[in-house]
């Protein structure tokens, strides 16, 4: 039998990466929650509609991306490629537009058929923020500050650099739309195929194609800015100025885009140069017609994302090692009572492990090699006096401890 693997694009996360990942969900939701943020959890899977409509049959991530099969009651299911749409359903079926606004934090995997990467996975980890209710410009303000604050409790803040845009209301980006696509159309016969797809279907993601011959066509394309109305122009100003005043850097990239629809105003990403080509680590945006794109009120939103495993890879916070007590009887009679003492010890918040086999030195070698602090000894004499002998591997010093006092004792 061959040596089983796991699928191609998936991996098995433990040891150091899994601390990493730890941090960061556990620095998120400690960030986010000092903005108000509540958890929620939606589904790893869902009807394919929800991602299929607001997404678009056109789209990458429909089109090439997305999991989806049959399940055996016939229906047909999606595992998530991403958490706004689902986040979105989830707003509409609970009825939440009752307590407006409403900010939602969530964690955990999702999918996407696409070519595994540095970083990048086919099932991969994001942690995911949306803010549902408010439409005016302070609110893009307050979801990219979040982002700047936990990126920068990461260890990340000189490693990233903001990239910020506007797509303009509905009126600017339609007419944008109308001034690009008759540029394009003059360069169809030097377009790639999946850019002359996109030209009926997304012409604004043409902006963000990586082939090489589509960057020179676009390079001299129409600027969205150009086509901004004075509301539009406004709403971005106010961005801006609340960046400067909360003291968040950024570079106005003109060619930052977000090819579905219902995006409107605000579009960001914090891009790092050292993870390759693929950079983006967190991008996010407003998004004021989807809710209703999927059937629910009018409720606008604005959110973000950032990939776990990437920020994980990118922190420079240093892992607290929790260096454990090993707990060794001597004895049946010892046995016992160490069961009893060691969740006394992690009921103190001790890591506990409990080595029972083999003879003394033995054990005190294993104990060394787990980096443990102290050994604690128990044997019948120690039973009898009701102390155990504390070993203190740093330093290489032994003390009796009496059990009331050993939980105390060890936790330093």
């Amino acid at each position: 039998m061959s040596k089983l693997q796991p699928a191609r694009g998936t991996r098995d996360i433990y040891g150091d990466e899994a601390r990493r990942m730890g941090v960061v969900v556990e620095t998120f939701r400690r960030v986010a929650g000092s903005y108000g943020f509540e958890d929620l959890s939606t589904p790893i899977f869902e009807f394919t509609e929800v991602f299929k409509r607001p997404l678009g049959e056109a789209s990458d991530v429909v089109s090439k991306e997305m999991y989806t099969f049959e399940d055996r009651g016939g229906e047909e299911v999606t595992l998530r490629p991403e958490f706004t749409a689902g986040v979105c359903r989830a707003f509409i079926s609970n009825g939440m537009q009752q307590n407006l606004p409403c900010r939602l934090m969530s964690h955990g995997p999702a999918f996407r058929y696409e070519r595994p990467q540095k970083g990048r996975y086919r099932q991969f980890h994001q942690i995911n923020a949306e803010l549902l209710g408010p439409d005016t410009p302070e609110f893009d303000v307050d979801m990219i500050a979040m982002a700047w604050r936990l990126l920068c409790e990461l260890g990340q803040g000189d490693k990233v650099i903001l990239h910020l845009n506007t797509l303009g209301d509905v009126e600017s980006r339609a007419a944008y739309r109308d001034a690009l696509v008759a540029y394009l159309e003059q360069h169809k016969d030097k377009l790639s195929e999946d850019s002359l797809r996109r030209l009926e279907t997304n012409p604004l993601r043409i902006l963000d194609s990586k082939d090489e011959g589509d960057k020179i066509i676009v390079a001299d394309a129409p600027l969205l800015s150009e086509h901004l109305n004075e509301a539009s122009r406004a709403f971005f100003g106010a961005v801006q100025a609340g960046l400067d005043a909360v003291g968040v850097p950024y570079e106005h990239n003109e060619r930052l885009v977000r090819g579905l629809d219902y995006y409107t105003h605000t579009a960001f990403e914090f891009v790092t140069t050292e993870l390759g080509a693929q950079g983006t680590v967190l991008a996010g945006g407003r998004y004021d017609g989807l809710i209703e794109k999927l059937g629910g009120p009018k409720v606008a939103g604005v959110g973000w994302a950032g990939g776990i495993e990437r920020l994980a890879m990118l922190s420079t916070i240093e892992l607290e090692e929790k260096r454990p007590v090993f707990i060794m009887p001597m004895g049946e009679a010892a046995t016992l009572k160490a069961y009893t003492l060691a969740e006394d010890m992690r009921a103190g918040g001790v890591t506990v492990l409990a080595d029972r086999s083999g003879n003394l030195k033995k054990r005190l070698t294993r104990a060394s090699k787990a980096n443990a602090r102290f050994a604690v000894i128990i044997g019948d004499n120690e039973l009898e006096a009701s102390v155990a002998m504390v070993k203190d591997l740093d330093r290489g010093t032994q003390d009796q401890v009496t059990f009331d006092a050993l939980a105390g004792a060890v936790a330093g």
